[in-house]
């Protein structure tokens, strides 16, 4: 499994942006689909936007769509969330990680997770 760092987080107003950053010290990680996923406290951890491996293709859950967008650096082996117009509910830890498998991305069926980072939006 790749390993990858998350940051960008932090405290927020509702309405303001963040832009979260998830890097891999291999570049693999440009072949793997990779996602971005929240996890509100005391609820499940969520996928909310995952980029194929060729950044030809993007999907968003419901909740973040049209706020937010995932892009891919191929020269820097990164993924960013740019997330605009944060809501409360927005607030969770996040946390980034990739698998050249669908069906792994989309579940989360990961064995290991990083630290992810936090974000907090104030109302």
């Amino acid at each position: 499994q790749v390993q990858l760092v998350e940051s960008g987080g932090g405290l927020v107003q509702a309405g303001g942006s963040l832009r979260l950053s998830c890097t891999a010290s291999e570049s693999i990680i440009n072949d793997y689909i990779t996602g971005w996923y929240r996890q509100a406290p005391g609820k499940e951890r969520e996928l909310v936007a995952f980029i194929s491996s060729g950044s030809t293709y993007t999907e968003y859950d419901e909740s973040v769509r049209g706020r937010f967008t995932i892009s891919r650096d191929v020269a820097k082996n990164s993924v960013y969330l740019q997330m605009n117009s944060l809501k409360p509910e927005d607030t969770g830890v996040y946390h980034c990680n990739a698998d050249a498998s669908p069906i792994i991305v989309a579940h989360g069926a990961f064995e290991t997770w990083g630290q992810g980072t936090h974000v907090t939006v104030s109302s």
